[in-house]
């Protein structure tokens, strides 16, 4: 582990160079991984281990969905693909990667599987941040850890096999055998993770919560129906309102932040545009400030994660979360956007 400056704070980082796929490899060459839960997470965490040269297992309900996903990504039944219990049962390594909901709902089969010395590894704080909501509390004589890669696991798939990575923060919450550091990292490496950078479960759920709600998704499609609604209010066409809104950014100027940095993209772009989005930047910060430090707050107070509790426990919450996103998927803004991206170059080749 090295410090590096982040301007001027300190954070502690694992790159991979310091600690390369050959030394995870060997710290792991006696471990059995167990893969719990093949939905969001689960198989680009489990591939990618899995082609990394480490003992990886799958453990999902059968008959179900994932189940035939699983089968149909090369995992056996009765080799490496089992039923969750049997899974938990033969990990050393118990990646806990169901939806939160989900955890809650298995915890009790998997609990009882936490022999001493195995090791519970989380990619979201959630569960244990706020045990007392979800009871989640792991025995004492077990590691705890934590790698949670910054996006999705499509996307730590699809950069792995681009032979690039996800950048992952990582936490220990308990050390019971002296080894939970070595693990972790292991861990982080062997799916993939660009660079891995030191937090806390709290940290990690606090942040994630917050960035999921804001910049992430809530926040960015707020401020897309905004301006996109205030284009179409004032006269123009879906086509020329979802390019300007929508489009542009992804396509182009997001691309641009990504390899250099929002001053090189600036610099980049016309004098106009720079003059405007300098003199507007802030105060769109401004605006904004206040809605974020509600929204942290609702976090840290426990609050959003109640909500999501409550919501996601509910029979017929697939059923309404198909609803809002039918909602969103046809308004006219995203119809807009499913024309704009089938009139891309590339589509038509």
């Amino acid at each position: 582990m090295a410090q590096m400056y982040f301007g001027k704070v300190a954070e502690n980082v694992v790159t991979r160079e310091e600690f390369p796929l050959s030394k995870a490899l060997e710290t792991l060459k006696n471990e059995t991984i167990a893969i719990i839960g093949y939905g969001i997470q689960g198989p680009g965490q489990a591939l990618n281990l899995r082609d990394n040269g480490f003992k990886v297992i799958v453990g999902q309900r059968k008959d179900s969905k994932t189940w035939d996903k699983a089968v149909a990504d090369g995992w056996v039944p009765g080799e490496t693909l089992f039923e969750i219990e049997e899974a938990c049962k033969r990990g050393t390594i118990l990646q806990y990667l169901l939806s939160d909901a989900g955890q809650i709902q298995l915890w009790p089969v998997v609990s009882k599987h936490l022999t001493p010395g195995k090791a519970l590894y989380f990619s979201h704080g959630f569960g244990v941040t706020y045990s007392e909501r979800t009871g989640i509390v792991p025995p004492k004589d077990v590691d705890v850890i934590l790698v949670a890669p910054k996006g999705s696991g499509t996307s730590l798939r699809r950069l792995f096999l681009e032979n690039r990575g996800l950048n992952s923060s990582y936490a220990i919450y308990q050390d019971a055998t002296g080894k939970a550091f070595e693990r972790t990292v292991s861990l982080g490496v062997g799916i993939g993770s660009g660079y891995l950078f030191e937090t806390t479960f709290k940290k990690e759920v606090y942040s994630d919560l917050t960035g999921e709600r804001g910049t992430l998704m809530g926040a960015i499609q707020g401020i897309f129906a905004a301006q996109y609604q205030t284009l179409r209010d004032n006269g123009h066409t879906p086509s020329e309102a979802f390019n300007e809104t929508v489009e542009e950014l992804t396509q182009s100027l997001m691309p641009l932040v990504s390899e250099n940095g929002m001053d090189w993209m600036y610099a980049n772009c016309s004098t106009t545009a720079q003059r405007g989005a300098l003199d507007w930047w802030k105060k769109f910060r401004d605006a904004t400030l206040p809605v974020f430090s509600e929204l942290y707050s609702e976090v840290a107070k426990g609050n959003e994660a109640q909500r999501s509790i409550d919501s996601n426990g509910k029979a017929d919450y697939r059923v309404k979360l198909d609803a809002e996103l039918k909602e969103m998927r046809e308004s006219e803004m995203w119809q807009a956007g499913e024309v704009v991206r089938s009139l891309r170059p590339e589509r038509n080749k």
